[in-house]
């Protein structure tokens, strides 16, 4: 079979074969139209996860697809309005999918479930940064990283450090961060890619979005990991270390987070981390309910895509 007819199969089938049941949110009881419901949608170190784990697999058994992940995000769009979603990195390498397409297939995938953005992680560099650059043209979703200056390379002003979305007057912006790839790839992958500091580039960029562009919500999409044991940067302590964070995805120590955690910031307000595990296993989902003073309330589901049914953590 050619590659191009094998991605074009893909694409376009199993859509749909999954027979998915959602289950209803908490009601949040308002009179009359006084908040904007935001959905955000999320995925974390999928790499190159395409079919679902098979039955017989020890640990996720029957589990994942981007098939059945296809058809959950579908339905959710099809019941709300407004719909955000994104992926913390490590979209490549794991199966021979990823050794045969380079992540091509994968980034068609992903532009076929109309991600609005990803960041990038660690193994997005496995084909060194020119395979990523190569890639990125199937990608119809932009990239988005912060504290990686790819001023000299291949990469310079196709990554931007973040976007907004604007979804019913409600501004939402999202930043990416990544993890210090010095001694976690090799040199000659990532060539003259410079990282900066997790914590000060974030507070630049969040100065950015919350004072400039008067963002009513501040995501971070971030491949630093949820904690370590060491002083290594993470999730838990970018939270704490900076402030006016709503929401940080993480990705990269694939961390089953049955809820997002709640970490008090600089400000003294709660910053949200969450992370579903890896290879596509779930997929989350974050409800903000953004009222007219711009204060907000959030209710949360991580999905477990199975070929039966749609297990539920919530609260």
């Amino acid at each position: 079979m050619s590659r191009r007819k094998f991605i074009k199969q893909t694409l376009f089938s199993g859509i749909g074969l999954a027979s998915l049941n959602l289950f209803p949110l908490s009601s949040f009881a308002f009179k009359k139209k006084t908040h904007t419901k935001i959905t955000i949608l999320h995925t974390n170190d999928v790499h190159s996860h395409i079919d679902p784990f098979p039955d017989n697999d020890p640990k996720y058994p029957g589990l994942g697809g981007a098939a059945r992940r296809a058809s959950l995000i579908n339905s959710i769009r099809n019941k709300e309005e407004h719909v955000l979603l994104l992926d913390a990195g490590d979209v490549f390498q794991g199966t021979p999918y990823f050794n045969l397409y380079e992540g091509e297939i994968d980034f068609k995938l992903m532009s076929f479930m109309q991600y609005d953005a990803a960041t990038i992680g660690n193994h997005d560099f496995d084909n060194g940064i020119d395979g990523l650059d190569k890639m990125l043209p199937h990608a119809k979703f932009p990239f988005i990283n912060a504290n990686y200056d790819f001023t000299n390379t291949i990469l310079k002003e196709k990554v931007k450090p973040f976007h907004i979305f604007t979804k019913d007057n409600i501004k939402i912006g999202v930043f990416g961060i990544g993890v210090e790839l010095d001694g976690l790839v090799d040199k000659k992958l990532y060539k003259e890619t410079k990282y900066n500091d997790p914590v000060i580039t974030t507070t630049k960029i969040v100065n950015i979005l919350k004072k400039e562009e008067d963002c009513d919500l501040i995501v971070c999409l971030s491949h630093l990991g949820y904690e370590y044991k060491s002083d290594k940067i993470s999730d838990l302590k970018l939270a704490a270390q900076t402030k006016n964070i709503d929401l940080i995805i993480g990705g990269h120590t694939h961390t089953f987070l049955d809820k997002p955690t709640r970490i008090r910031n600089l400000s003294n307000k709660e910053t949200l981390i969450t992370q579903v595990g890896w290879a596509g296993i779930n997929l989350g989902r974050l409800d903000f309910y953004v009222q007219i003073d711009k204060n907000y309330s959030v209710s949360f589901q991580n999905l477990t895509i199975e070929s039966k049914k749609i297990k539920k953590n919530n609260s």
